[in-house]
């Protein structure tokens, strides 16, 4: 039963990260916090993603979300709360990401009876998980859910993102992978060489990306030309590993003809995503 639910942990990441992507990806989230007086495409991430955490300081938001170099949410919280409160900044987030769902989904999709039944299912299993040691999601499980099934399906799947990355994290932790050495890994795992060449750490400075990389050829992780070692393959599938298996509580609460039906109502909406890029 164990192996059927991490595989289902598995198939929901798949389905649902297109939808946690436009986030990131498409211009009207970006839009309505730009309008809202954020300076910067990261002042406005910063603000909105960590804004159910509440005003904490930049060393919790550092903690939260573990895998930017030391310093980076310091150059934008608090000051990006300074002017604009984090609950309109989330407001924001979560405004642009519905309206960009919509147009990608055209009609056909966004108003569809699909549509809603996976919003509701999705918002089941979100709303179920225990938030005992994850931050993120404990935090965004405070925000009221809305009422509009397109928005409500993206509010979920971000709650449901935010809870899996809440046991990635632990998974690094317990491997003693930090958040630099991550990406590395990641980057090495996608196939980009020199993996220091990566979006996101190209900019770090090059000695502390080349203290990074020392550090992992000392553990064995890599070898002297950046490439994964035997261990350093194995290390990472033990953590994806750890992390979808920690990524299936809020799916027990779904019934087997429950996630069936979710994952085919799913299916179409994530391909209309995936094929645009969630742009």
């Amino acid at each position: 039963m164990m192996e059927d639910m991490v595989h289902i942990a598995r198939r929901m990441f798949e389905l649902l990260e297109p939808i946690c992507l436009v986030t990131f990806f498409a211009d009207e989230c970006n839009a309505e916090l730009a309008a809202l007086g954020h300076r910067t495409y990261w002042d406005g991430y910063f603000a909105s993603r960590a804004a159910p955490l509440g005003r904490v300081p930049a060393e919790v938001v550092h903690a939260a979300f573990y895998n930017f170099a030391e310093g980076e949410a310091a150059r934008h919280i608090p000051s990006a709360w300074e002017t604009i409160p984090p609950e309109a900044s989330f407001a924001a987030r979560e405004r642009g990401s519905a309206a960009s769902l919509r147009r990608i989904l055209g009609d056909e999709l966004a108003a569809s009876p699909g549509l809603v039944r996976a919003a509701d299912l999705t918002t089941k299993a979100a709303t179920s998980a225990p938030t005992a040691g994850r931050v993120m999601y404990a935090g965004l499980r405070t925000c009221p859910v809305p009422g509009d099934p397109v928005a409500r399906l993206w509010h979920s799947a971000n709650m449901l993102r935010e809870h899996r990355g809440d046991g990635h994290v632990a998974a690094l932790v317990g491997a003693r992978i930090g958040g630099t050495e991550a990406h590395v890994l990641s980057a090495v795992d996608m196939g980009i060489h020199p993996p220091e060449t990566f979006g996101r750490i190209h900019h770090l400075p090059k000695a502390r990306l080349a203290a990074v990389m020392d550090g992992l050829r000392e553990r064995g992780l890599i070898d002297a030309d950046g490439r994964f070692t035997d261990a350093g393959r194995e290390t990472k599938h033990r953590i994806e590993a750890l992390t979808d298996e920690l990524a299936a509580p809020p799916y027990e609460a779904l019934s087997p003809a429950e996630l069936d039906e979710l994952i085919a109502e799913l299916e179409p909406i994530s391909a209309r995503l995936a094929a645009t890029g969630s742009q």
